[in-house]
């Protein structure tokens, strides 16, 4: 058993490092966008993109925190 663990463990490091690399490149390629010399953009544009940012890492962020199981009780 504990070599499947290992594995499981190995590949989420292994995907996990790779995807968070993958979306810190976009971000690093959205900054891009703030050049005003090449782009131009209101502020109720730039709070628009980073509320939907902000709103998907909050969704995203419990999922990967262990929970508690709550008992029923009255």
């Amino acid at each position: 058993m504990a070599s499947i663990n290992e594995n499981r463990r190995e590949r989420f490091k292994r995907l996990a490092t790779k995807r968070t690399n993958a979306v810190l490149q976009k971000l690093k390629v959205l900054g891009n966008c703030a050049n005003r010399q090449a782009y131009e953009y209101s502020e109720d544009e730039v709070e628009k993109i980073f509320a939907t940012i902000d709103k998907y890492l909050k969704s995203i962020k419990p999922k990967f925190h262990f929970t508690k199981e709550e008992k029923f009780k009255l």
